[in-house]
C-alpha cells in the first residue's frame, strides 16, 4: 500500500465561513463575548452543551446504532432509502457523505442526529451549517481499495484542524485497522487528549472469513471486535464498533465494551427499502439483549429473567 500524502492543513485555502447565527455548532460562534453580550454568550454555550449532550446520549447509555450510507455515496435515492430505513428501523443516528444537500435531505426524512463523514475538515462547516450535528473523520474503506492508508500523524492533524474549525461539534474519529492493536490503542489515547468525543473502530474489510453462515459472520467481525475490546479499556470516551457487523455480531460489540455499533454495507447494499428497514430492525432488536457491564472491571452480567 502507498501512504497518503497529507498536506499541512493549518492554513486552509478556502474562505472561512461567515458567522452563522442559525447553527451555534459552527466554530465562528465560539468566540470570547464582549461584556454587553455576556448573556447571549451564556445562552449560546448552554445551547451548544445541550445539543452535544443530546447527540451523545445514546452512546452514554451504551445503545447507539448508527447506520452508514457511505463516504462516497452521493446517490440521493440510495441515501434517502438508507436514512428512511434507519429512521423506521430503530437506529439512533445516521451517517452520510459530507454534502450540504444530502444533509438537508436526511434531516427532512429523520429526527435522528445526522453525522457526516469526510477526511477533509474544510468540508465539515458547510454540512454543519446545513444541519449536521456530528462529524466523523473516518470510513476509510474506500481509500484502502485505492491503496491509500492513513498514518496516526495524519489523523491527528485532521482531528486538530476539525477541532479548530468546529470546537463544539460532536466529533468521532476512526482508528485505522491497518495499525497494530497496540498502535490503535495509542492513537485512541492521543485522540482522547484532543477532545474527540467518540472513537470508532473498523476491520471488516480486512477480514476474509473461511466459513459460511453464522461462523463466517463472527469471523468477519473479529478485527473490529478485538479493537473495540482493547480501546474501550484504554480510554474513557465512548467507543463505536463498526465495519463488518451484523445482527449476529452487534451484541458482541456491546459486550466487548463498545457504547454503540455502526453498520454500513449490511444495510446500504440492499436494493429494497423494505429489506433495509427489516435489517436495521433486526440489528436494533439484537442490541436489546439485557445485560450489564461493570464500568470498573468491564465484566458482563447477563440478566436471565
Amino acid at each position: 500500500m502507498h501512504s497518503l500524502t497529507c498536506t499541512p492543513v493549518s492554513s486552509p485555502s478556502h474562505t472561512p465561513l461567515k458567522p452563522n447565527n442559525n447553527n451555534p455548532l459552527l466554530g465562528s460562534t465560539w468566540r470570547p463575548c464582549p461584556p454587553l453580550k455576556r448573556r447571549a454568550c451564556f445562552t449560546t454555550r448552554a445551547l451548544l452543551s445541550s445539543t452535544k449532550e443530546t447527540v451523545l446520549k445514546d452512546f452514554q447509555e451504551r445503545r447507539a446504532l448508527k447506520i452508514i450510507s457511505g463516504l462516497h455515496n452521493f446517490d440521493k435515492d440510495n441515501v434517502a432509502s438508507v436514512v428512511t430505513a434507519a429512521d423506521k428501523g430503530g437506529a439512533t443516528h445516521v451517517d452520510i457523505a459530507c454534502d450540504p444537500e444530502l444533509v438537508k435531505l436526511a434531516i427532512s426524512l429523520t429526527s435522528c442526529p445526522v453525522c457526516v463523514s469526510s477526511v477533509d475538515p474544510a468540508t465539515f462547516p458547510a454540512a454543519v451549517e446545513a444541519g449536521a450535528l456530528m462529524v466523523e473523520i473516518g470510513n476509510y474503506d474506500s481509500f484502502y481499495e485505492k491503496g491509500v492508508v492513513f498514518t496516526p500523524e495524519q489523523i491527528l492533524i485532521l482531528t486538530k484542524e476539525t477541532r479548530r474549525l468546529l470546537p463544539s461539534i460532536a466529533l468521532s474519529v476512526t482508528v485505522p485497522h491497518t495499525l497494530s492493536l497496540p498502535d490503535q490503542v495509542k492513537l485512541a489515547e492521543l485522540l482522547e487528549q484532543e477532545s474527540v468525543d467518540i472513537i470508532q473502530t473498523e476491520g471488516g474489510k480486512c477480514s476474509n472469513p473461511t466459513k459460511s453462515g453464522i461462523l463466517g459472520l463472527i469471523e468477519k467481525a473479529t478485527p473490529t471486535l478485538a479493537a473495540a475490546y482493547s480501546i474501550s479499556r484504554a480510554v474513557k470516551i465512548p467507543v463505536m464498533c463498526s465495519s463488518g457487523l451484523s445482527a449476529v455480531t452487534a451484541p458482541m460489540a456491546i459486550t466487548a465494551g463498545a457504547a454503540g455499533v455502526g453498520v454500513g454495507s449490511a444495510v446500504n447494499r440492499l436494493n429494497d427499502v423494505v429489506a433495509m428497514i427489516a435489517e436495521v430492525r433486526s440489528i436494533a432488536n439484537s442490541l436489546k439483549t439485557p445485560f450489564q457491564i461493570c464500568p470498573a472491571t468491564h465484566e458482563v452480567e447477563i440478566n436471565r429473567q
